[in-house]
């Protein structure tokens, strides 16, 4: 098992990063950010979520509008 540091994560998280702190396969990660529970923005072809609301929604914390 591989452990990530939050604290070593960038502040905007691709989603390479998703899918190592998920241990999911790239075909779902990109599932989870085409209807993502979170904010996400797509800069070009590149899909980025702040880390902040990432660990918000994975800790399942309130996220406000």
């Amino acid at each position: 098992m591989v452990v990530i540091n939050r604290e070593n994560l960038p502040e905007a998280l691709e989603p390479k990063h998703v899918q190592a702190i998920l241990g999911i396969g790239r075909s779902q990660t990109y599932e989870l950010f085409n209807k993502p529970p979170f904010h996400v923005i797509k800069i070009g072809r590149i899909y980025k979520v702040s880390k902040v609301t990432f660990f918000k929604w994975l800790d399942g914390e309130e996220q406000g509008d």
